[in-house]
């Protein structure tokens, strides 16, 4: 009330919320906006609908919560008016976009690498025992599991004998790198070099499982470990490539990897997926980064 008739930030106080009604009445309204803090939305919701009756256009700010990473959007659930919380930049367009990339790419990538894919699997089966193919559980995009696919290029069990080796693991964080892995066939570690033993990976692409660019996807034993901020990753579809698999991969902490790829779902574009597919081409044929 002691603000009545008076000026507040260039605006003139014309009354009270249970003023509207004859606010509206008595003088022209295009739009009437609520400024007010979250435990008073019960005290404006009358006049809001007096309002919506009355055909004028309103507005309500939203401090409902204070995200420090989510961006708010307007969305609906069975026609019923929601507020998003995003914690990525991606739009639906984008992703339909993304995909249709992935599903062209992928197809054509497979039929003009189906040489290389034969000479691998010829060479997998004759430099050691067991099957061409390895497969792996995987966490996809929100934690969902897949079977991931890649050339085999260890030896057979290498999955029981990585204990024995935990204690020369090189890489900080929950993952497991050896630049000298002994589980490694000599076929493997040429495959490697090139990125082959990850082609297979295409049919993931293709599948929906994956995308052609996205963050690494990890094992689900390495999630069960992961500190709280490193679980955004799983945000967005996992990629055959990403920033941290063109920047030097193997050369990389793990906390450095793990911001890459906030890196890469903050600024998401198609333009940016563009730029890390054309450095992959340049990382598999020069090997950079592999181990």
């Amino acid at each position: 009330p002691k603000l009545l008739g008076k000026d507040v930030m260039g605006y003139q106080v014309i009354g009270r919320v249970r003023d509207i009604p004859r606010i509206l009445r008595e003088s022209v309204i295009d739009r009437v906006i609520f400024v007010v803090p979250r435990l008073w939305l019960n005290r404006v919701e009358d006049a809001i609908h007096h309002c919506e009756r009355e055909g004028v256009a309103t507005a309500i700010t939203v401090d409902l919560f204070e995200p420090k990473v989510a961006r708010l959007r307007q969305s609906d659930f069975a026609g019923i008016p929601l507020i998003l919380f995003q914690t990525t930049v991606a739009e639906e367009w984008q992703l339909f976009i993304k995909r249709i990339i992935d599903i062209v790419i992928s197809l054509i990538a497979i039929l003009l690498l189906s040489p290389v894919f034969i000479i691998s699997a010829i060479g997998v089966k004759l430099s050691s025992k067991g099957p061409v193919f390895f497969r792996q559980e995987r966490c996809g995009q929100n934690g969902r599991r897949f079977i991931l696919y890649k050339f085999r290029s260890m030896i057979v069990g290498a999955e029981m004998k990585k204990r024995k080796l935990e204690k020369q693991n090189e890489m900080q964080g929950p993952v497991f790198k050896m630049k000298r892995d002994p589980r490694v066939t000599r076929f493997g570690r040429f495959m490697r070099k090139l990125s082959i033993d990850e082609f297979p990976q295409l049919f993931n692409v293709l599948r929906g499982d994956m995308s052609l660019v996205g963050p690494r996807p990890p094992l689900p034993a390495e999630v069960e470990l992961y500190e709280v901020w490193h679980r955004r990753r799983l945000s967005m579809k996992p990629g055959l490539t990403c920033i941290w698999q063109v920047s030097g991969r193997n050369k990389i902490d793990f906390n450095t990897w793990m911001e890459m790829d906030m890196k890469y779902i903050d600024n998401f574009s198609l333009w940016l997926d563009f730029k890390i597919l054309v450095r992959t081409i340049f990382v598999v044929l020069t090997g950079y980064g592999a181990v």
